[in-house]
């Protein structure tokens, strides 16, 4: 062949875009596992495959490697950049929504959305694959996570909110809403009063207590670590909190057991805390724990021969680089120059400055000489001791200064001085401490090898997983069936919204006919009827109210309690 033919020919080759996987062709499995690694840049994967191989000569792979098949576009309803509320809620609905919102409709934003809306839908709770494939095929359901239950992607599979920050609304509707197993952080927000009614449902509940997950023989099981988000696990105390490779294993020995098959979440929640703090060591030990627990799904997933494994990340973070304008000759650096610095920390920077504020200021240099590897100069430790939040400091809060600092290093924030201490140590580069727009890696195991290659959008990948569950157009007719406006629901019959006492709590929706009453709360899936409310309905999904257009959002099967 003419040489310059070959060349065009070779040119069109690789300019025509691979194209995702058709919903239509996808074979259909019994289970599907959803790894989300939140705020993970393809750069952060990058890193943390160099750091793995340099501390250990004998992996230079990642476990997610063989399974790397394209990359998803990820947006929010009027930006390019999202937020993990509305890129994990698109996952799971697929419709893109706002900063903020969880699993629900977005107000129209006019010339601004990038995917046309319907502006009659706005606060719409929508039905996410969680939710369907329990409410229609009987399926086990759990999530795995580190950072608190409620926070925005455990909750965009199993919760509803314009606000993700209604942790009040939101980890009600989570323990309300029939999952199996939960494992995660978040002990201060599991109230009494759900605590109570998840043990009277026969679930297993655990909290701070390693020992009791562990022996739990149940299939139902709450295990939640810390008042808040669980440590990360560089800083861990194994012996208090189990791994995320631990977590995900324990819940797939749990939901396997299901005669009809499972879900499940797992996300590796901060890798995307350790983007927004930009500390480097931080993001790569956190993503190498979660590829650890991707193996355990993997593994799983290969011998089992019915599970649809699809690892993602939600957004980036960061604009971590691998190559700093700061770090000279970095092109030609060896890797030693770029991983050695990296490979002698021991904690991550908030480990760093936690020990930095429970000791005195005479163990400053010890502390960095085992943790970091380092000393401080004197200008460095200067710059320490004008940290506000440094509460060892042997200068006073009130004489603490940002003269006579280093610039580059200098933050009130004591978890911030470390990490762009630590950073200024290595060739590692930021643009930001948010989230960024670009692709994200997509990874996937199908057990028959229909794969979703190429570059999807975050709305496509949700259609790819729905196909494979046999879920194709089948959430749109959920969310009408099962979060019906309650004006539609209840036309004809006397209905009234009656304010909480107290004027704070949930407002309760009120029904009647001449003879039956119903008495309707939202963020539960209980439904008092009877003038005194003495009968207790439970339904197969929880009840939501939106108070930015009144209206509470229910199950149209109700209507059929009054007739």
């Amino acid at each position: 062949m003419n040489k310059r033919i070959l060349l065009l020919c070779l040119s069109v080759f690789v300019f025509i875009p691979a194209k995702s996987i058709d919903p239509s062709q996808v074979k259909p499995v019994k289970n599907l596992i959803v790894m989300i690694p939140d705020g993970t840049s393809l750069a952060t994967v990058s890193i943390a495959r160099w750091y793995q191989w340099y501390l250990d000569p004998g992996k230079p792979n990642l476990h997610i490697d063989p399974y790397i098949c394209g990359t998803v576009r990820t947006f929010s309803s009027n930006a390019p950049i999202g937020d993990s509320a509305p890129t994990t809620s698109c996952y799971m609905t697929g419709y893109p929504s706002r900063a903020g919102y969880v699993s629900t409709y977005p107000p129209a934003a006019g010339d601004d959305d990038i995917i046309p809306l319907d502006p009659s839908k706005a606060y719409q709770p929508l039905t996410t694959l969680l939710e369907a494939t329990r409410l229609t095929q009987q399926k086990a359901t759990g999530l795995v996570f580190t950072c608190e239950f409620p926070h925005a992607t455990p909750a965009d599979c199993s919760a509803h909110s314009y606000d993700r920050g209604r942790y009040d609304w939101i980890s009600s509707q989570m323990v309300h809403n029939g999952l199996d197993v939960v494992i995660g952080g978040g002990v201060s927000l599991l109230t009494e009063a759900d605590e109570a009614y998840l043990k009277a449902d026969g679930y297993g509940v655990y909290k701070n207590d390693i020992a009791g997950m562990r022996a739990e023989r149940g299939n139902r099981m709450w295990a939640l670590y810390n008042e808040k988000d669980m440590a990360y696990d560089l800083d861990r105390d194994a012996s208090r909190e189990p791994s995320i490779e631990e977590m995900t294993r324990t819940a797939i020995e749990k939901l396997s057991t299901h005669e009809n098959g499972f879900f499940l979440m797992v996300e590796g929640s901060k890798v995307d805390w350790a983007a927004h703090a930009n500390d480097p060591v931080g993001m790569v030990t956190e993503f190498l724990a979660f590829d650890r627990a991707c193996r355990v799904a993997l593994e799983f997933a290969k011998q089992d021969g019915q599970t649809l494994v699809v690892i993602v990340p939600d957004h980036g973070n960061s604009g971590i680089s691998l190559g700093s304008r700061n770090c000279r000759s970095y092109g030609t650096a060896t890797k030693d120059d770029l991983f050695a610095a990296m490979s002698l920390v021991r904690r991550t920077a908030e480990g760093i400055a936690a020990r930095l504020n429970a000791s005195s200021a005479s163990a400053v240099q010890q502390i960095f000489r085992e943790d970091a590897g380092f000393e401080l100069a004197p200008e460095e430790l200067n710059t320490l001791y004008q940290c506000r939040s440094y509460e060892s400091s042997p200068v006073p809060k009130d004489e603490r200064s940002d003269r006579d600092v280093l610039p580059s290093l200098y933050s009130s924030s004591l978890n911030d001085f470390v990490s762009k201490l630590i950073t200024s140590k290595t060739c590692i580069g930021f643009t930001t401490g948010g989230h960024t727009g670009e692709e994200v890696f997509l990874a996937a195991y199908h057990p028959a090898g229909s794969l979703p290659v190429g570059v999807s959008t975050n709305v496509e990948l949700n259609h790819y997983m729905a196909a494979a569950l046999g879920l194709s157009g089948r959430l749109d007719e959920l969310t009408a069936t099962h979060f019906a406006p309650h004006t539609r629901v209840f036309d004809g019959y006397a209905c009234s919204i009656v304010l909480a006492a107290d004027g704070k709590g949930s407002p309760t929706l009120v029904v009647k006919n001449r003879r039956k009453q119903l008495s309707i709360t939202p963020n539960t899936n209980i439904v008092r009827a009877g003038n005194r409310g003495q009968e207790e309905i439970r339904l197969p999904s929880v009840v939501i109210y939106a108070d930015k257009n009144d209206t509470f959002y229910l199950p149209e099967s109700l209507a059929n309690y009054l007739k």
